[in-house]
């Protein structure tokens, strides 16, 4: 600066301005010099253009060793609008990938030229193409010994398809596409292997509504036949019970599945119609669901098998939703109760149900706490939700005791995730089987320590997805690093004492997850269901046949598999719930109109009408009096009779009642179980008392006392009759009166008899005459006006 100042005719200040834009100048010039180089950067930009893309739909084997040969095949397309020509496809190996998150790295980039790909192997393994046409894809094979590719130590490779060229516009050779994947190199048996737990799940949505038909069989009824085709060769589940019966895996089934599948075998279940009706299922369905179920019985013959709860209930929702409605964890311990049994029951195996797996592994302390409230003890937790804090250079074995008895088994987030996506093209799926086998082996190589890993994948894997991840064990297990381990075996090891064993807080859970949950309305209405299901089921004689199809349906409504299907969630609900509103109705009260009471006292007639094909008992009919002082029943203002009533019947039922005074009285019957709960809706019809008055009395003694007077006077005519038969039998006397046959009766006498006889018939009938007992009434419906038994 003061050297600046000292130029002559230059003052301070300006010599400071004269530094300034000097300084810019010298600041500029290398970008200046960019500027004028612009061409020169044309091979960087034709690089990240992506004019090619490059496929790599197969690479074998995945996992080589000395002495192989690789055999890589693949396709590739010109995207751009140019020719390529004087291309060729290239082999090139990268660096070794010494961590974990370097392979990450990788994988996020692996279709992206501008980024390092090591060297090509040599133009003798490469395929050579003149022409590559725009939107033309050509189909490449390139094999080359392993030895060739002077891999170093034993590691993970980054490996990379590269197809070069040129265009008119770009007239040099240039990488324009390219595919980068992994080579694990472990060529001799590694001297600590890795044991690894792998999770074959055999889960499904949710087919069988609550509906069941009415004869012995209780023919069950499905949503749809979708299980079908994923049952039948080629289909989701036929794929994973074929790829896994070769495989060393722990099965974990939900007993659902087999429960429908089990029902599909019978032959006689039914197809839910839009319309409310239903139709038979196809015949030939029964053979596949049968071929299915003898596969599944010879694959998992010596293998572990953990049975989830019934249904594959939504652990998250039922912690975070559903603790808060009363009786809800009592269909956690139900599902879980019934599990083993099924799974027994349908493959002849006994399962571990000591597992609870939240969805996506995803835990904090009110998950944990549901989780194992049902009595499993062991919670399949995954590395992304349970992280670890402790600053370890390796990932620790998967067991952690958390706490209360409870092992949290971490399953590895990289290696559970790796088949995610989808895999429908070769590329997508040989990318994926390559970077779970380079995390498998960069995993192994952290340590000389031994750790036991677990694999949990997505819960229902897509065929293609069930075909990868099958492709990338039979590699794993017939490598050099990787020991297979049970489920319950990686559960029981040794934990490593640096993991972490803190759950994470509720506030950590993903907020992803927590949108797809089931809201509490959910609960509240399976609750609701439920206080129906319980009082029906006391009244019913055979309660199996409503309460396992039903309880089973419950459990559905939970199931994990609604995620995302909001709507379908809520038909199936509302499906459950109206189907057992139906056959609670069919035990009900026949309505009644009024009822007419003549008299004192007298018996009214209550109709129990029972739909159902099973008896029915356990029920109490009260009627009720609502003006116990006008109109008594039993001698009260209600009374109670027990009621049962057979399948498919009605029973009446006879009420003694009396009457204190005229007017109308409003009755109420009610059904009620045995624990006094009301049943079904009250029936309410009027009774209109008359009460016989002290005048009606009087003309009814007077008639009674005429009838004994008329007899009396028959009684004396006829004594006299017999002495004057007498009289004649024996000696007579002069001027006696007699009575002779033959003779005519006294003028009087006759008279008197005609007048009483011809009084009495045809005196008109007297309001005091008693009338005769009416029928008893049916079991319809009474009409208006109706008498009452008396």
């Amino acid at each position: 600066m003061a050297e600046a100042a000292d130029f002559q005719g230059t003052s301070a200040s300006p010599a400071r301005r004269w530094l300034r834009r000097a300084g810019t100048l010298l600041a500029g010039a290398p970008l200046l010099a960019g500027l004028l180089q612009l061409p020169a950067a044309g091979p960087a930009q034709a690089a990240s253009s992506g004019s090619v893309s490059v496929s790599l739909d197969s690479l074998s084997p995945s996992a080589p060793t000395d002495g192989d040969t690789l055999t890589v095949s693949g396709t590739v397309t010109n995207n751009g609008k140019q020719a390529v020509t004087d291309a060729h496809v290239g082999l090139r190996v990268g660096p070794e990938l010494t961590t974990r998150s370097e392979i990450d790295s990788v994988a996020r980039h692996s279709d992206e030229p501008q980024a390092g790909s090591g060297t090509e192997v040599g133009d003798k393994y490469e395929e050579k193409f003149d022409k590559l046409a725009p939107g033309v894809a050509e189909h490449f094979t390139i094999s080359v010994p392993v030895d060739k590719l002077d891999l170093g130590d034993d590691g993970v490779y980054e490996f990379g398809v590269t197809l070069s060229g040129q265009t008119s516009a770009q007239a040099w050779d240039q990488v324009l596409g390219i595919q980068r994947t992994f080579l694990p190199w472990q060529p001799s048996e590694a001297d600590t292997k890795t044991k690894t737990s792998f999770l074959w799940p055999l889960i499904s949505t949710v087919h069988m509504t609550a509906k069941t038909g009415a004869g012995e069989l209780q023919t069950p009824e499905f949503l749809d036949d979708e299980l079908a085709k994923e049952l039948a060769p080629g289909g989701r589940l036929a794929q994973m019970v074929d790829l896994g019966k070769d495989l060393d895996v722990t099965w974990v089934i939900d007993p659902d599945l087999l429960a429908s599948v089990d029902a599909m075998a019978a032959g006689n279940y039914r197809l839910q119609g839009a319309d409310g009706t239903s139709t038979p299922g196809p015949r030939e369905h029964q053979a596949v669901a049968k071929q299915w179920l003898a596969a599944l019985q010879k694959a998992v013959a010596g293998k572990e098998v953990v049975a989830l709860p019934f249904a594959d209930p939504d652990l998250a929702s039922l912690a975070h939703k559903g603790t808060s409605v009363t009786g809800s964890l009592s269909h956690l311990k139900d599902a879980t109760d019934v599990a083993a049994i099924t799974v027994k029951t349908v493959l002849h195996v006994t399962p571990s149900t000591d597992f609870a797996w939240p969805v996506d592994g995803a835990v904090d302390p009110s998950i944990m706490k549901v989780a194992t409230s049902a009595g499993a003890d062991r919670v399949i937790a995954r590395s992304d939700s349970l992280q670890e804090t402790g600053g370890l250079p390796y990932t620790p074995s998967a067991a952690r005791p958390v706490g209360g008895g409870t092992t949290a088994v971490v399953a590895d987030a990289r290696l559970s995730t790796a088949f995610e996506g989808d895999l429908t093209k070769a590329g997508s799926a040989t990318l994926a089987v390559q970077r779970f086998l380079a995390q498998s082996l960069a995993l192994n190589m952290q340590t000389d320590k031994q750790r036991s890993i677990v694999v949990a994948p997505q819960r229902m894997p897509t065929a293609s997805q069930a075909q990868a991840m099958a492709a990338a064990l039979k590699a794993l297990q017939g490598g050099t690093w990787s020991q297979s381990q049970d489920l319950s075996a990686a559960a029981k090891d040794k934990p490593d004492p640096g993991a972490t064993t803190r759950i994470p807080s509720t506030r950590a859970y993903p907020s992803s997850l927590r949108r797809q949950e089931l809201p509490k309305e959910v609960f509240g209405q399976i609750a609701r269901t439920q206080d129906k299901l319980d009082n029906f089921r006391v009244i019913l004689s055979d309660q199996s046949r409503v309460v396992t199809p039903f309880g089973r349906a419950i459990n559905r409504e939970m199931s994990t598999s609604w995620r995302g299907r909001d709507g379908e969630a809520d038909s199936y609900r509302n499906g459950v719930e109206a189907w057992l509103d139906d056959l609670t109705e069919q035990v009900k009260l026949i309505d009644k109109s009024e009822t007419k009471l003549s008299g004192r006292s007298a018996t009214i007639p209550v109709t129990v009408q029972n739909n159902l094909v099973q008896p029915v008992d356990h029920l109490v009919l009260r009627l009720t009096s609502s003006m116990p002082t006008r109109l008594k029943i039993g001698g009260k203002a209600y009374y109670e009779q027990p009621v049962e009533v057979s399948g498919g019947h009605s029973q009446s039922v006879k009420f003694t009642t009396s009457a204190n005074a005229n007017g109308r009285v409003t009755v109420i019957a009610q059904l009620y179980t045995e624990d006094g709960r009301e049943y079904g809706d009250a029936v309410t019809f009027d009774v209109k008392v008359t009460e016989v008055t002290p005048t009606v009395m009087l003309v009814i003694g007077g008639g009674v006392l005429l009838l004994v007077l008329a007899g009396f006077r028959m009684y004396t005519q006829r004594k006299r009759a017999a002495a004057r038969q007498t009289d004649e039998d024996g000696p007579g006397t002069a001027g006696e009166d007699t009575d002779e046959p033959g003779n005519p009766e006294a003028p009087g006498d006759r008279l008197l008899e005609e007048s009483d006889s011809t009084s009495r018939a045809d005196d008109p009938e007297q309001p005091s005459d008693p009338a005769p007992d009416t029928a008893p009434e049916s079991a319809d419906p009474s009409g208006t006006g109706e008498r009452v038994d008396r």
